[in-house]
Formats: structure tokens, sequence, C-alpha cells
């Protein structure tokens, strides 16, 4: 009676996998443009098989750009002065 059902699951499985239908053009491209997309933005495709030396740095300029960093959020930048050329304030149209 086991064998009986396991071998009726399975004939009904593989029956019902007659139903399904292949792919339609739509899903063979799902997803293209996102690839398509990510490889356009690489830069170097290979450069993970490159094996380059890292960038190697003097420690004290790298401690004084970490700490020009740092200081540049404990007090805030001078303001500006900005210069609007024709925008509001005066009206030196000539009147008729």
């Amino acid at each position: 009676l086991f064998m009986l059902t396991k071998l009726l699951g399975f004939a009904g499985a593989l029956v019902l996998s007659g139903c399904t239908i292949p792919p339609s053009s739509v899903d063979r491209q799902f997803g293209l443009a996102v690839r398509n997309s990510i490889a356009q933005q690489t830069l170097n495709p290979s450069a993970s098989a490159e094996v380059r030396p890292m960038a190697v740095t003097d420690g004290q300029v790298a401690k004084s750009a970490i700490d020009r960093y740092q200081k540049s959020f404990q007090t805030p930048p001078a303001p500006t002065n900005v210069l609007n050329i024709g925008l509001g304030g005066s009206n030196n149209s000539t009147s008729r």
C-alpha cells in the first residue's frame, strides 16, 4: 500500500509537470536590463583578477588628513558671500 501511494504521487507529479508552459521571451530576458546596466557601469571588469600593490602613503600625512576631516565637523564652515546678479532687490527699469 505504501509503495502504491508513493507510485501514484510520483505519477501525479509527472503528469502535473507536463502542464507547465515553456518560458516566454519575457521570462528568458528577465533581469537582462539590470545585468546590462551593471556591465555598462563597471569600469574594469577584470579588476578582481589583477593583483596590484596597495597605494602607500606616509602615516603622518594620513593622520593629518583624518584630523582635518574630523575637525571639519566640529566647527561649521565660514559663511560664503553669494553674489546674485539680476535677481530681486533693486528695480533698474526706466519708467515711460
